[in-house]
């Protein structure tokens, strides 16, 4: 078991610590090099003009878009995501993808936070700072690596092409509009939830490729891997 797992465990190391260093020096381009040009100036004008354009029905709005990227609703989804992929598909490859890209880029972002230290707009926020860097958006992050990882799964074993459409395209929308959530209420810069967006995606690209490709040449291509979720089309 050990055998077989640790090599996949190394690439997917090794791919996340290319993606942290990817990051990171994004990072530093922001805080650094263009720390005073125009083009940072507008990703800090961006929060400015939303705080000014501020009101009682999307400050209500955006805290429900927001909390759907907090931890404790990330890791219950997850958890109860997983466990249900385990159960209706008896296996373990769909269950791990979702958990490595969740996962790795939880770990991406946390180091990349203690190596990017990059201030809060400066604009009213709407909910108390964690202490960690504005750059990347974890909330994001997490929100782009769950759904649109989940919603890759739907894409390939749902068979109902209706279900199919309809929830893909909900989940595709959810980090767009978290990280939009992020944005209204004051807590992130623009080019902080584009990165979070390029963790997240880059965590289910590794994930894929060493969890799902690699092992078994792509997804349901055992024939006896038939998708099990939903009806004929």
């Amino acid at each position: 078991m050990i055998a077989r797992v640790a090599p996949t465990a190394a690439k997917v190391l090794a791919s996340l610590a290319v993606l942290y260093g990817v990051m990171v020096g994004i990072g530093y381009l922001l805080t650094h090099v263009f720390q005073n040009s125009g083009f940072v100036h507008e990703d800090n004008h961006v929060e400015k003009v939303l705080a000014q354009h501020r009101d009682g029905t999307m400050n209500d709005v955006t805290y429900v878009l927001s909390g759907l990227g907090n931890t404790v609703a990330i890791i219950g989804a997850l958890a109860v995501v997983a466990i249900f992929l385990r159960v209706a598909l008896k296996r373990w490859r769909e269950p791990v993808f979702l958990v490595v890209a969740v996962s790795g880029q939880a770990l991406v972002f946390l180091l990349v936070t203690l190596t990017i230290k990059r201030d809060r707009p400066h604009v009213h926020r709407l909910d108390s700072s964690p202490p960690t860097s504005s750059f990347p958006s974890g909330h994001t992050g997490a929100a782009t690596a769950l759904f649109v990882s989940s919603a890759l799964l739907i894409a390939w074993y749902v068979r109902r092409r209706w279900v199919k459409l309809l929830a893909v395209t909900v989940f595709l929308a959810v980090p767009l509009l978290v990280g939009y959530g992020r944005l209204y209420r004051g807590m992130h810069h623009p080019t902080d939830v584009a990165a979070a967006l390029l963790n997240g995606l880059t965590c289910i690209a590794i994930s894929s490729a060493f969890v799902i490709q690699g092992r078994h040449g792509g997804p349901a291509a055992d024939p006896r891997e038939a998708p099990v979720t939903a009806g004929a089309a």
